[in-house]
């Protein structure tokens, strides 16, 4: 009964590594949708994400039955809540991707970006990439160095976020008030999407440690 359950256990962080990888893609075609006004990659987009939903409903219904019959304690019982909390996380980065997608539907057949922007917005997205494959290595092995280093990149979008504005408040901005709030909300999109991220990175520290990550940067000062 007990290999059974550690079992499921396992089974929860598979799931959620295939969460990442499902949110990976959609984020990969969602950014390369919104800047090549690329229809069809954008409504792959939206219908994929029921497939992510899935899974964070499965994720949620395991927890709440190995709680129910199991009465987990200690570190077990750290483990399904931050599996819990990284579903959720994760389900929301699927949406954002969603977001983006259909502002790029919306704009269609014109690219929802300024060619002046093109090179910030993919960036931008290839960053996200970047951070949820993190995210997923740092669920599959637990390394706590890995799930701290993601801030770095969480900052580095925070400024390609703020260049963004800087270039739609400047007297050069050319395209009016429409594409100034799709870029907006996209720009919003892609900070979220890493917010998240390191959120769920910040669970996996949690849950090897006992500690949240400003902890241990106490510790090591």
């Amino acid at each position: 009964m007990r290999d059974a359950y550690h079992e499921e256990l396992d089974g929860l962080s598979d799931k959620l590594v295939e969460m990442t990888r499902l949110v990976r893609s959609a984020m990969a075609r969602a950014s390369t949708a919104l800047l090549d006004a690329d229809l069809r990659l954008a409504e792959e987009v939206i219908s994929a994400d029921e497939h992510v939903n899935k899974i964070e409903t499965d994720i949620e219904e395991t927890v709440f039955e190995l709680m129910a019959r199991q009465q987990p304690v200690a570190s077990d019982l750290r483990t399904l809540i931050t599996a819990l909390r990284m579903s959720g996380d994760l389900e929301r980065m699927g949406d954002l991707a969603v977001h983006l997608a259909k502002t790029a539907r919306r704009r269609h057949p014109e690219s929802a970006i300024p060619p002046e922007l093109h090179a910030t917005v993919l960036e931008m997205g290839q960053i996200a990439e970047r951070m949820i494959a993190k995210a997923g290595s740092v669920i599959a092995s637990q390394d706590v160095q890995m799930g701290l280093e993601l801030d770095a990149d969480d900052d580095q979008m925070d400024r390609l976020h703020r260049r963004l504005f800087d270039a739609m408040l400047s007297p050069k901005w050319k395209h009016g008030v429409e594409p100034a709030v799709d870029i907006s909300l996209a720009g919003r999109y892609f900070e979220r999407f890493a917010d998240h991220a390191v959120h769920v990175a910040e669970d996996v520290v949690y849950l090897v440690t006992g500690q949240h990550p400003e902890d241990i940067g106490e510790v090591a000062d």
